[in-house]
């Protein structure tokens, strides 16, 4: 069986967009569905004026806090190296295989101006006509070409296309698109300073890394038959193509970094998990075969099917995220979940109180970690309220009966010497039941003198636990006081 082989291609220009890291799982998902496949990282940094310092970090960070671990890139070597565009200028290759285009003529050098070509276009552009470039320099004689070379004066590389006939490819997503060629631009692939563009480093690498798949966003569509037009004329066998629809901000809008959209640096600073974001990006434009949404990342990767990749856009919906990254929290293994809150509950609470207990009661009620200060800020200082908050409808409250209730628990919870959960509890349902009302009647209010808060990580057996004795029954008197 052929090896699968995928490639993950970045540029290190800023964080991780989210529609960047899920082109990276696709890509790891279609690798590691088979069982000999090889997942590929290659740093594409030929856009020397974007680069950012410290962005490749970023970008190792990313993959490794999601668990998409590269079988061969810059920082783990192998076979096909180096892993960076910038270090593969460096060995000539993509001025070699430019200049075998030039000489079979499917490529030309050209002398013409950037900035003169885009003012053209720009003016076609302004007259709502289509602009396709056609190189007057492929009219210059090889003599002419040679001199002005060997003169010093800064030339480009670019594509031939004839503007007969058409060129078709197929697509695992999109099926079979055909386009006139008569439409395609002839696209530079060297540029002046001898470093190749994005789009023909791509066909050169992917063929000498011999990348079998190559999954990338739906606005490659456009240029996929300029780089088949490559591989045919020297004579590589084309990858197999997977193009992905775009993660949408709404119908009618790409999320994007550019326009204040959350990164994957940013969701997780915001308190979501990496797991959870990796399993919520993958279900954005694939529909898995079974009804289910919650997957690790060993089973999306036996579950995942191109041929389930949708062709429209997908909507993220951070409340979506939200709620599965609250399934994770709470499937979380306790000592784990501890773990993991304590910094948090740490930043919210000074005071002597369990970090444990707390955690418990956190765990059923937290959907994402930034939730958790706002939670508990109750703990170290109760807040002032307005005695409105008894009135409860659902359990039966308002300030007179609460205070009755908040009258007879103090008297319980004053007398008794063992101050734990079970004694508590039993303690208090007893007492409602001696009162003829339903446990809410005394619970709600109790919690709300503990909290001043409607609704809390806790209930009031909890809540009472954990501020101890002394503490409860001082925030009840606060109560009382304020009910009388």
């Amino acid at each position: 069986m052929k090896e699968i082989r995928t490639r993950f291609a970045p540029s290190p220009t800023g964080y991780m967009h989210i529609g960047n890291l899920r082109t990276a799982l696709y890509a790891y998902l279609v690798a590691k569905k088979n069982e000999n496949g090889k997942f590929i990282l290659r740093i594409e940094d030929t856009d020397q004026e974007r680069l950012i310092e410290g962005a490749t970090d970023i970008i190792y960070d990313t993959l490794k806090a999601c668990g998409l671990k590269h079988d061969e890139g810059p920082d783990v070597g192998g076979p096909y190296g180096p892993y960076v565009q910038s270090e593969r200028v460096k060995q000539g290759l993509y001025k070699e295989y430019a200049m075998k285009l030039v000489e079979m003529g499917k490529a030309h050098i050209c002398f013409c101006h950037e900035e003169d070509i885009q003012a053209q276009k720009e003016v076609a552009e302004a007259k709502g006509e289509s602009f396709i470039y056609r190189d007057p320099c492929k009219r210059l004689s090889k003599e002419e070409i040679e001199r002005r070379v060997a003169s010093g004066e800064p030339y480009v590389i670019r594509q031939n296309i004839d503007p007969n006939g058409e060129t078709s490819f197929d697509d695992e997503v999109y099926g079979t698109i055909t386009v006139d060629n008569a439409t395609l631009d002839e696209m530079i692939l060297l540029k002046s300073d001898g470093f190749p563009t994005y789009n023909f480093a791509n066909v050169i690498d992917d063929h000498l890394m011999e990348i079998t798949d190559v999954v990338r966003g739906n606005e490659y569509l456009s240029s996929t038959p300029k780089y088949n037009l490559l591989y045919e004329a020297l004579g590589w066998p084309k990858p197999r193509y997977i193009h992905c629809p775009p993660v949408m901000k709404d119908e009618h809008h790409k999320l994007s970094k550019r326009n204040g959209d959350a990164s994957f640096q940013d969701l997780v600073a915001k308190g979501y998990l990496p797991e959870a974001i990796l399993n919520y990006i993958a279900l954005l434009g694939w529909a898995p075969e079974e009804e289910r949404e919650i997957y690790s990342l060993d089973e999306l990767a036996q579950a995942f099917n191109v041929k389930r990749i949708g062709t429209s856009g997908a909507i993220f919906d951070i409340e979506k995220l939200k709620w599965m990254n609250g399934v994770y929290m709470r499937e979380m293994d306790f000592d784990r979940y501890a773990e993991l809150v304590d910094p948090y509950i740490k930043k919210a609470v000074k005071g002597p109180y369990d970090h444990k207990a707390i955690a418990h009661i956190l765990k059923e009620r937290v959907n994402i970690l930034s939730e958790i200060e706002e939670m508990l800020d109750f703990f170290d200082e109760l807040p002032d309220y307005d005695i409105e908050l008894y009135r409860n409808k659902k359990m039966k409250t308002d300030p007179e009966i609460a205070r009755n209730s908040l009258i007879e628990a103090r008297s319980f919870l004053e007398s008794i010497d063992s101050y734990d959960h079970d004694t508590i509890y039993t303690g208090l349902v007893d007492l409602a039941q001696k009162m003829g009302v339903k446990n809410g009647v005394l619970m709600y209010p109790i919690r709300v003198a503990l909290s001043g808060k409607a609704f809390t990580p806790g209930g009031a057996i909890e809540l009472s636990c954990i501020l101890g004795k002394s503490e409860t029954l001082r925030r009840i008197d606060i109560a009382l006081k304020k009910l009388s």
